[in-house]
């Protein structure tokens, strides 16, 4: 019986998580990451242009995954903080369940230069996308601030999570990365909540006394 195409896709992305993970970016061949998935070496080519082709399409296909499971989990919760949380928690514990992707992301993927030149629209936009989300409904909902910028707020909360992540992996994945879920929301919520906002007006939020909102 032959192997659907949608199949043989998938095994290819999903050996070359776990090759790209062992072996690294630069040291890996697409013929590793072909005997990986049960195929032949030319196979891969049917599919992906090259090596770092590849790479973007892993991060392409497991972002999109990514976004519509949290979506379904995160449009259940009915407050903004459970929301976040809800977030959080699903960033952390997918990257701790898979310490391969992690590796794969947090690090493989910033030696594609194509990826830094440029970025991936698709995948990352979506996720982007669902933070905003999150933030207009807090904002809406009078328990994130308004006056800062909804755009700067989401990839605050975008770039906290994929540092946390990065020192995570390059720790060796020593510690649970999920229990941080419970700090992570507290320092987000502490930072973007309306509280905040009241505290750098009064100029109480920073050493030095009042009137220093620098540091």
């Amino acid at each position: 019986m032959r192997v659907k195409t949608a199949d043989k896709r998938l095994r290819i992305l999903d050996a070359a998580v776990r090759v790209f993970a062992r072996e690294g970016f630069f040291k890996a061949r697409v013929s590793q990451i072909a005997e990986e998935a049960g195929l032949a070496p030319g196979t891969v080519y049917l599919y992906f242009k090259n090596k770092e082709d590849l790479l973007i399409s892993v991060f392409e296909v497991r972002t999109e995954e990514f976004v519509s499971r949290f979506r379904a989990e995160v449009e259940q919760q009915r407050d903004p903080c459970s929301r976040l949380a809800c977030l959080v928690r699903m960033h952390l514990s997918g990257f701790q369940a898979d310490p391969d992707l992690a590796a794969c992301f947090q690090v493989e993927l910033r030696q594609s230069s194509r990826f830094m030149r440029r970025g991936v629209k698709g995948g990352l936009q979506l996720y982007l996308g669902l933070i905003r989300e999150i933030v207009e409904f807090g904002r809406k909902e009078g328990a994130f601030r308004k006056e800062v910028s909804a755009g700067l707020i989401t990839h605050l909360i975008f770039g906290t999570l994929d540092e946390v992540v990065s020192t995570w992996v390059m720790s060796g994945m020593k510690y649970n990365l999920v229990s941080l879920t419970d700090q992570l929301v507290e320092l987000i919520t502490s930072g973007i909540g309306p509280k905040a906002s009241l505290l750098c007006e009064r100029g109480l939020g920073a050493e030095g006394g009042p009137g220093n909102t620098l540091n």
